[in-house]
């Protein structure tokens, strides 16, 4: 640790040219690799085995999502430092909100339903929630770009020739301190707090439970982290590991899984195909960051600022932040340019996991096929999509009569599912061109899959109404309309009749043609103008 300590506490304006150091990994482990010594754990017995609890009667479940008015927002960070721009230090643009996938979760104020809330409406009450959430805030995943940029300052600051001046004067003595995959301490944190809040807004409906809820996640380690820490913010730190079955799918290739449908569609990843998003958003880099390729490379020799890094450099800003709280990397942009990275998020997502690309709605086929089977608790018996015939046919590992569920997924495979859905509303103003931001567009990776991303169905019963039963989805906290739905009508709350919803993604399931758009040989249209996530027929 004594060196890292040395390290940190360089100035960092002190010398302009490079330390031998710049741009190499540090690395922190804990605890200390002696540190488990049984004879002094004995020393501190558990609570179980010290006694005097002092009194623990329980109280009435809450349901806040019934009753709380005004609706309780997510819009802070905290503990993190909220970035500024480079000309924004006093504005109140917000630079989190900008960063496409990379985003914290915060609470969107709405997809075109201005006046509905969160809140169940009135005259209607709660029967049942569906929860589909994203994994907490990570690292980059392995071998990625932010690496090699790291790499490359370090190779290029051991040559003679490397200066850094003015904004960048910091990559002298900087150092990558990320690792890789796994949850920050503010994507633990995270998803603790959203199981604090969905027990405030849903847990009453505990009460309609005879056995032990089944909640779901694959098998990768932030999975599991993001399960286990929403399970314990929802249960109780102490006893969630018996108040509840944590199914734990695996995420491999060749493993079906509604969860992970990219590692059983081929076409998803396949560079022409699959990453179809990266080759669109590297247009619009090439536009929106040539001015700051203008003004930053003066500041830095012996170092080519080519586009590409640039774009490392912004995620580097939100990686860095979710990680350690703050990041240099944020202030070297303009807002300009952060909504410029916003819209590059977005142009990855639409043409690689979103409406603009031909596999996503096969992608998403297979989780609403599980919905749809939970909804009428009918059994599936169609095995043409990712879904795992082991699992769901099993009412142990795929039980039909929850009032809550939870299962944990990916940023894609939410973007996914949202497509085969077909909220329209999202895709409303698409094809995304990509030499300029349209206005008003409908499509914001930010709002639909940030970290800890949340799509919720409400299962509800409205007596008034002609139709008992309806449903209706948040998405981070925002209604969405469910008009591309055949048979669901406007409705100023999102409200759909139960009924008319079921048919509507019975008729969605038929015209997805998982086969051909995971496994045919095609190219993709040229130009691009799919706008529901299917190859055109």
């Amino acid at each position: 640790m004594l060196a890292t300590v040395l390290l940190l506490a360089l100035p960092f304006c002190a010398a302009e040219s490079a330390s031998s150091y710049a741009g190499s990994t540090v690395v922190d482990s804990y605890p200390p690799p002696d540190a488990t010594n049984t004879t002094v754990d004995a020393y501190f017995p558990d609570a179980s085995q010290v006694g005097y609890a002092g009194p623990t009667p329980t109280g009435a479940e809450p349901a806040a999502i019934v009753t709380a008015i005004p609706f309780s927002k997510v819009e802070n960070i905290f503990p993190l430092s909220r970035p500024n721009s480079a000309d924004g230090a006093d504005s109140n643009f917000n630079v989190t909100r900008h960063w496409g996938n990379l985003s914290p979760f915060y609470s969107v104020e709405s997809f075109g339903l201005p006046d509905a809330s969160p809140v169940i409406p009135e005259g209607c009450g709660l029967n049942a929630v569906h929860l589909l959430m994203r994994h907490g805030a990570r690292y980059p995943t392995s071998g990625s770009g932010l690496s090699q940029f790291a790499s490359d300052i370090h190779a290029a600051a051991v040559k003679e020739g490397f200066n850094a001046t003015g904004d960048l004067k910091f990559l002298a003595t900087w150092t990558y301190k990320l690792g890789a995959e796994i949850l920050t301490p503010f994507g633990r944190e995270s998803l603790f707090s959203i199981g604090v809040a969905f027990r405030y807004r849903y847990g009453q409906l505990l009460n309609g439970f005879t056995d032990l809820p089944v909640f779901r996640t694959t098998s990768e380690d932030r999975m599991v982290d993001s399960a286990l820490n929403f399970a314990a913010g929802f249960f109780d730190v102490r006893t969630y590991e018996t108040d509840y079955h944590q199914e734990i799918i695996i995420e491999e290739n060749n493993f079906n899984n509604t969860l992970a449908p990219y590692d059983v569609c081929p076409n998803a990843n396949s560079e022409d195909i699959g990453y179809f998003g990266g080759t669109q958003a590297s247009k619009w880099a090439d536009i929106y960051l040539k001015d700051a390729q203008t003004r930053l490379q003066p500041m830095l020799q012996g170092f080519n600022l080519t586009i590409s890094r640039l774009v490392y450099m912004q995620q580097m800003c939100a990686y860095e932040t979710v990680a350690l709280g703050y990041s240099k990397f944020c202030d070297l942009f303009t807002e300009e340019e952060w909504e410029g990275f916003e819209y590059y998020n977005d142009l990855d997502f639409w043409y690689s996991n979103g409406p603009g690309n031909p596999t996503a709605a096969a992608q998403g086929l297979g989780y609403v096929q599980e919905l749809v089977s939970r909804l009428t608790h009918t059994p599936i018996n169609v095995w043409n999509s990712s879904t795992n015939s082991t699992l769901d046919s099993s009412n142990i590992t795929f039980p039909l009569n929850q009032p809550i569920y939870v299962d944990a997924s990916h940023d894609t495979v939410i973007s996914c599912i949202v497509t085969a859905l077909n909220f329209t509303s999202l895709a409303a103003t698409g094809p995304l061109p990509t030499d300029h931001i349209p206005p008003h567009r409908s499509y914001i990776s930010s709002q639909i899959a940030p970290f800890a991303s949340q799509l919720v169905a409400q299962v509800l019963s409205c007596p008034a109404s002609e139709e008992p039963t309806h449903i209706r989805f948040l998405l981070n906290d925002g209604v969405v309309p469910l008009t591309g739905i055949h048979g669901c009508t406007e409705d100023s709350n999102g409200l759909c009749a139960l009924a008319s919803f079921i048919s509507g993604m019975h008729e969605r399931i038929g015209e997805i043609n998982y086969a051909h758009d995971c496994f045919a040989n095609y190219t993709m249209p040229n130009p691009d103008n799919i706008i529901d996530g299917r190859y055109p027929s």
